[in-house]
């Protein structure tokens, strides 16, 4: 569904894994069991007059609405690539971190709001939802913004379109959505820059970090993806023509990437959207497709034996920094080999597949 996230599941991110399953079964047993869901509304007038701290906990934490719990589940999903990257102990330090500081920000931004407007902000909506407008703040910094068509010949959409459009229906679900998504984002900015050093302050403890690794990792872990079996490490015959065909198709999305975007600057068609371009998975498509006219060389290369890899040098660098994201360095390779060394289109390869 999003074009970022590629099909790799959730290998190298137990935490999201994690937070995904018993966040959202937490939220359909409240469903079945609506008389304990007065336990996990996040009331701020019951946590300031009455000094029901345990709501912070509680109301923080779990989804009463399905909807809002589906939202999230999707961005939970996405926002994977960050624990991919971070690594899972920075991963949960930036949930803790943005946790606790929105906290403070939820009460801070009720208390401006009954200042200006004279109006007292009960009840918000209750859980994960701080943390999770904060990975909004990584996702537009730091994952590349790819076009993949246009509509009507000036709206542009991107990899990353979907994931924007999810975060609005997210934050439309409620009145005062608004007010946790500001929160999450000032907390998200606060400890993602570190302006304030608060990353020395807000993290989760090794000893911590060692207990979780020997008790839910286990659990929660998901196994290594097949198509990342080394060709040299006893790989079947099917494994490495299913890789020879996802360089082939690499180099062609590359190759009608390029050419689409060479077009587009030459005539610009107003209306039209551009489904192919939506697909890119060249050998999934049927028989019955329009005739298209592919690029010459793709052609002659594809038609007369299966494609090489290139032997073209890649800076190392590069390769070091798509194996922290959790590539492997195979798979980094081929990606950088298939661009040009471009360390943009790399990435966008590699989540893509």
């Amino acid at each position: 569904m999003f074009t970022i996230s590629g099909s790799r599941g959730f290998y190298k991110a137990p935490l999201s894994k994690g937070l995904l399953l018993v966040l959202s079964g937490l939220t359909v047993m409240l469903t079945l069991l609506p008389q304990y869901q007065q336990l996990f509304v996040y009331n701020l007038r019951a946590v300031k007059n009455q000094h029901q701290v345990w709501r912070l906990l509680c109301g923080r934490l779990v989804c009463l609405d399905v909807k809002d719990s589906f939202c999230s589940s999707l961005l939970i999903y996405n926002f994977r690539i960050f624990e991919r990257s971070f690594g899972t102990r920075k991963f949960a330090s930036y949930l803790f971190g943005t946790w606790c500081l929105s906290a403070l920000v939820d009460f801070l931004l009720a208390q401006s709001f009954l200042f200006i407007f004279d109006h007292e902000v009960e009840e918000l909506p209750t859980g994960l939802l701080a943390p999770i407008f904060s990975l909004f703040v990584p996702f537009y910094l730091s994952i590349p913004r790819i076009p993949i068509t246009q509509v009507l010949g000036q709206i542009h959409i991107t990899n990353k379109s979907l994931v924007y459009i999810v975060g609005l229906q997210l934050l439309t679900s409620n009145t005062f959505m608004w007010l946790l998504a500001l929160s999450g984002l000032i907390s998200g900015g606060l400890f993602y820059s570190n302006v304030l050093h608060l990353q020395k302050f807000l993290f989760v403890p090794a000893w911590l970090a060692r207990i979780g690794r020997c008790t839910l990792e286990p659990i929660f872990s998901s196994s290594q993806p097949t198509n990342e079996t080394p060709l040299g490490m006893g790989a079947t015959l099917d494994i490495q023509r299913q890789q020879r065909m996802d360089l082939l198709d690499q180099q062609l999305m590359l190759a009608q990437y390029n050419e689409t975007r060479r077009n587009s600057r030459q005539q610009h068609q107003a209306g039209l959207l551009q489904w192919t371009r939506l697909f890119p998975s060249l050998r999934h498509r049927g028989q019955n497709r329009f005739p298209t006219q592919p690029h010459p060389q793709v052609q002659t290369q594809a038609s007369t034996q299966p494609p090489p890899l290139d032997n073209s040098p890649v800076a190392e660098e590069q390769v070091a920094r798509l194996v922290e994201m959790g590539f492997s360095r195979i798979d980094a390779l081929e990606a950088l080999r298939a661009s040009n060394n471009d360390i943009n289109m790399a990435t966008n390869f590699l989540l893509q597949h």
